[in-house]
């Protein structure tokens, strides 16, 4: 078993609703390995050190957790997952300037961004092995693979919102 460390964001059902009222209720549904954050209506944010078999297993279980103590409650994110270069050298213990750097240095095998403008935006778990083969940073493995586990519950959640016709058009195009 390993410890994994992650955030899950909800929307609660109504967004005038105090989310302390669910506090009890998440608790006793699982989610005592998580900080409960409750300052904003309408919304919820746990701050999950679970132990699991796998990083995905450890945020599905979470995520059903949650859903036994609010049935309605929609996931909005799962962190960490996306990240720019200031998030990239906090995680790494080094400038923002380095990495901007070591990026533009190494644009043509660096991983794409998913969003390019004036802030550019990676799925951290594409741009961490990166930096570990690199050799020159210590990444902890189970960052990796929550972060791998973390991309693919948020790309799922937002795959909810295509229309179905829309999504297998796309899909071809983009294979």
């Amino acid at each position: 078993m390993t410890e994994f460390d992650f955030l899950l964001k909800f929307d609660l059902p109504d967004p005038e609703t105090d989310p302390e009222k669910f506090v009890d209720a998440l608790h006793e549904a699982g989610c005592d390995d998580a900080t409960i954050g409750i300052g904003q209506h309408g919304r919820v944010a746990l701050n999950f050190t679970r132990e699991a078999a796998s990083a995905f297993e450890a945020v599905a279980s979470a995520i059903a957790d949650v859903k036994k103590a609010i049935p309605e409650a929609r996931l909005v994110e799962a962190t960490p997952d996306l990240v720019g270069l200031t998030d990239i050298a906090e995680i790494l213990g080094c400038s923002r300037q380095n990495i901007r750097k070591l990026v533009i240095g190494n644009k043509s095998i660096f991983p794409s961004p998913i969003h390019e403008g004036s802030s550019a935006i990676w799925h951290l778990a594409k741009v961490l092995p990166w930096f570990k083969a690199k050799g020159s940073y210590k990444i902890e493995d189970n960052l990796i693979e929550i972060s791998g586990a973390n991309m693919q519950v948020n790309i799922a959640r937002q795959m909810q919102d295509l229309e179905p016709a829309f999504h297998r058009n796309i899909k071809a195009l983009l294979a």
